[in-house]
Order: C-alpha cells, then structure tokens, then sequence
C-alpha cells in the first residue's frame, strides 16, 4: 500500500532512493512525430466543432478515441464493459442578461462581454439583483491556518462581493503569506466563487487584471460568456451563488473613483492581514437574466492495458480531450475554437503514448489512460472521476497528465509544475537530465497552473500526479522564430479561435517530453515502489486517509 511503502521510503533517505529507482524501460520509446501530428489535425478540424461537450461533436471524439485505443492493444476501461464513464452534469445558459451599477446619480451600463461577464451555476430559471450593495473583500480569501480573513465578520448576504484575482503575495511575494510568487489555490478563480457562497453573498465578482489572472480579458470574455456547466450537487445553494461575474478592470477602476475611493489604494491594503472590507458608498449593483437549466451527460474516455502480476495496482495517464466548442465570431468571422494546442496535442501524446505501452512487453502493473472531459468547464471531467473512481484510489500507484504540450521544437528545460509536492519531481527530472536537460522548478507559479489542469482533483485526493512540460531556450535555430511562435500562442490563440494545426510544427520537443512520462511509467508499472508525498506537502495527510478509507476526504482544500 501506498502509506507503509512511502514511510520506508522517506526513512530511508527519500528524494535519492526515488532517484534510485530510475531505470531504463524494458523497452524503448519511440515516438512518431506524424502519427502526433495527424491525431491533432483529425481533432482540431472545423469538422469536430471545437470539441464543446454535450454536442454533437462529442460523439466523434469518443468514437475516434476507443477506435484509436482500441487498435494500440488496449481494452475498455471505463464503467459496464464499455469506453467510457457518464459524467452527470448540470448546463447553465444565461440570456435577457442586463446589468448596470448606479452610483453618484449616475448609471454605469454593463454590457456582457464588454465590461463584464455574468453567468451562473446555481440551478433555477430566473436571477434577479436589485439595488444590492456593493462590498470590496480583497481578495475574497478565509484562511484561518494562515491568520487571514478577508471578511472581519462582514455580512455579506444580500450583496455583492468585489474581489481581487489571484492571492496577496502576487503583488508582493517578499509578503510570503500565500507562499510567494507561486499561487496558492486560494487565488483561482473557483475558490472566489466556492468562499462566496459560503459567505451567502447575492453575487461575486471579480476584477480582472492580465498580469494576476495570467490571461486576457478575451479569455474570460470566451470562457464565461457562453454556456456554463458543474456538477451535479446535493445542496448547490450552500455552494454556488447566484451570480458569478467578472469585470474590466478599468471599469472597476472608474466605479471605485465614483464612489470616492483609490482602486491602487485599496489593492495595497488588501495585501496586509489587517485589511478590512470596505463598502462601496451609495453603490448599487442591480442584474437581473434568464436560466435554462439542463441536465446533459458528457464522457470520459477509458482504456486499460491490464497488468501482468499486479493488475489491480494502477498507473494513470491523462488529458482532457474537450475544448470551447463553437463562440463568438473574431475578427476574421471564425467561431470555432479548435483547440490544437488545448488539448489535442495532449490528447494525440495520450493515442501514441497508449501505442508504444500496447507494442511493448506488457507491465506488471495496469495501465489507464483516460481522457478527460468538461476541463474548460472547471476541471469537471477529472473532479467527477475523483469522486467516482473506476479505480480505487488506494492503488492508483501514481499519474502523469498532459496538456497544451510543446510543438515548437526541442527546449532545454522540463518544467514541473506545482513542484516540490511529491517524489515524481526527481523521477522527471532524472530522466530529464539523461535527455541533456535541465529540471526548471514551476516555470510560472504565479499562474497557478498546479490547479488549472486535470492532475489537481486526482491530487488533492491523495494520488501523486506529475504534470510537467518542455520550456527554457530552444536547443535548435532558427530561434527568434521559435520565441515568437511560443510567445503568440500566449498572447494570441490561447482559447482563441485561432489555436489551429499546423503542419510546420516542430513535435521534437514533445516527443522528449512524451519519452520521459512513458519511462518514468514504465519504471514504476515494474516495480513494488510507490511514490511519496513530500513532508510539509498539504496532500500527505489526504493519501493516508484515503488509504485508510476515507476515499470523500480533501484535507482542507
């Protein structure tokens, strides 16, 4: 079992008896960077409709995927025999959406996708606010382990809640309230709109800022302004409010100045424990929309190649195989969002990753690739399988997920993210190293992309998950080429519907990506060694308690 294996483990002198285990694979990893290419092309065509979840293109994605498994040797994997596992879903579709702010005798008119976004995932059909006041929370954080409450005691039912992006130290790191530069889960996003509904606000939202968010407000315009999903819950109202919102931050700007306050002020204030929320005098926020409410089923995708000796130990690779689907038209007419890079280049590394495992000799223990939906709805896919495993969670030895993989060439870096939470991290990199790499600890941690991607449920869950990729310098000219083409991807076709297949793409660097998750994979699938939680990592104490049964247990995430 995974406790008594990581505690001798660490007895025994930890991170250099993980490196220990680094061995070479049974057999090579040979990766076709056409074959990678032609999975993309199929799943990024104008033809599959930017994969959006429960359409009609959904269908074409599983049946392209079990057809693709099934001829790399794997079996279904998924519940009843079958490829997949039903993920229940709650669809939410805003319309008639009218907001404005009143403040200073004057009307602030909220137009959505311009100066805000509105949307909800609280079953009903019919959100009205009216004249609700309006209470700036920082950064909407209630951390007792930390000494931090952004409330003070406010009640906040029947307003509206004003909250910064991202955590205290982002504007500050030398703070190291929320662990630096690196985010912590308290700045998602998803944890702002859980802490409001806790706080039974009417509505939240948050201010948007590039640099803190890590993304453009053509991201959050994309992602909030159409349909939106969550899982099905038990008592949504204690977990959902009303109305989830984002807003520009020069009309935030302008809305703090009219109601006689300094929005740089009060940001600084709020990165200091003693900060106390603040009321927007003589502010009213008043929205009101239409919900259609829907329930929809949506799939995850499951293959496994079972294991020779120890079938029920399990070795999980994923990636979500969904993207936007079909939205606004750009400027140039396009309103399918393909999403080449976001996820079909994962997607395609899962296909030739399930290839090389079905062609080689098989493993001792079982493998499991599993492509995830409903990620760009919330990590919703991987949450419900977290909930609901196919697997038990005691034996799922370990996880390596992939997404948005690089297609511009060989690099000289593996980057880790969220490192420094478990062993894997030396597994990586040592395999890194062998390639003529170099390891580069969460080459971004103030993204916080440790929990953006579908690794985090599993994690947070007590199952070791790795999820890293290639950055630093390109190891092959012409660089300034190669820097630009990653640099425009961030700027300009991330969740764009510009994110489209190319044939020019250099998969080198992908395919030395690849090559370490299936050796690191391989070593483990052949071995009695289960990887271990780092001390001081949040989610130790979650693996014991799994272990012990608790499978519901999160610690305190």
């Amino acid at each position: 079992m995974r406790l008594a294996t990581s505690v001798a483990v660490l007895a025994a002198g930890g991170l250099l008896a993980a490196c220990a285990t680094v061995a070479a694979p049974e057999a090579p990893a040979t990766f076709d960077a056409a074959r990678l290419s032609e999975h993309v092309r199929v799943l990024a065509d104008d033809s599959f409709e930017g994969r959006g979840i429960a359409t009609p293109a959904e269908a074409k994605v599983v049946r392209y995927l079990s057809e693709q498994y099934a001829a790399a040797g794997f079996a279904p994997g998924g519940t009843n025999g079958g490829w997949t596992q039903d993920v229940s879903l709650n669809r939410f579709t805003a319309s008639n959406i009218a907001a404005d702010i009143r403040v200073g005798g004057e009307t602030i008119a909220l137009n959505q996708g311009q100066q805000i976004t509105i949307s909800t995932r609280l079953p009903g059909d019919h959100v009205a606010i009216t004249d609700a006041p309006l209470v700036f929370v920082g950064y909407g954080i209630t951390a007792p382990e930390r000494d931090w409450d952004d409330f003070k005691g406010m009640d906040v039912r029947g307003k509206v809640i004003v909250a910064l992006v991202n955590d205290a130290d982002f504007e500050e790191p030398a703070l190291n309230t929320f662990n630096g530069r690196a985010m912590t889960y308290y700045g998602r996003w998803t944890y702002k709109y859980e802490e409001a509904a806790r706080q039974g606000a009417a509505g939240i939202i948050i201010v948007h800022e590039t640099a803190p968010a890590s993304y453009g407000w053509t991201t959050v315009q994309n992602s909030w302004s159409g349909p939106q999903f969550d899982i099905v819950r038990a008592n949504a109202a204690a977990e959902r409010t009303g109305m989830e919102a984002w807003i520009q931050r020069d009309v935030a700007v302008d809305l703090f100045r009219r109601a006689g306050l300094d929005f740089e002020a009060l940001k600084a204030q709020a990165r200091r424990r003693d900060f106390q929320p603040v009321e927007l005098a003589g502010a009213r926020f008043n929205g009101s929309f239409d919900v259609a409410t829907s329930r929809v089923t949506t799939q995850n995708v499951i293959a496994r190649l079972p294991g020779t000796t120890h079938p029920d130990e399990t070795i999980l690779y994923t990636g979500h195989w969904d993207h936007i689907g079909v939205g606004t038209p750009d400027a140039n007419g396009d309103a399918i969002f393909n999403g080449a890079v976001d996820n079909a280049t994962g997607t395609a590394g899962l296909l030739e990753m399930a290839r090389l495992w079905g062609a080689g000799p098989r493993p001792q223990r079982s493998i499991v690739m599993i492509s995830f939906t409903a990620e760009e709805s919330g990590l919703l896919g991987s949450e419900f399988y977290a909930a609901n495993p196919v697997y038990p969670l005691a034996t799922t030895v370990a996880g390596f997920n992939m997404d948005a993989m690089n297609v511009y060439g060989r690099v000289s870096e593996l980057g880790i993210v969220g490192y420094g939470q478990s062993d894997l991290d030396e597994r990586l990199g040592a395999l890194a190293v062998a390639q003529g790499r170099t390891v580069a600890p969460d080459t971004n941690p103030a993204a916080g992309s440790y929990f953006r991607s579908d690794h985090f449920p599993l994690a947070k869950r007590g199952v070791p998950m790795a999820y890293s990729h290639g950055s630093g310098a390109f190891r092959d000219a012409p660089f300034e080429a190669r820097i630009a083409a990653r640099d425009e991807y961030g700027s300009r076709r991330y969740h764009q519907a510009d994110d489209e297949w190319s044939p020019d793409w250099d998969l080198r660097g992908q395919i030395e990506d690849l090559e370490v998750l299936y050796r690191a994979g391989r070593t483990l699938a052949n071995s009695r060694d289960w990887p271990a939680w780092k001390p001081g990592s949040e989610f130790g104490p979650v693996a014991e308690a799994v272990i012990a049964g608790d499978q519901n247990l999160t610690g305190s995430l």
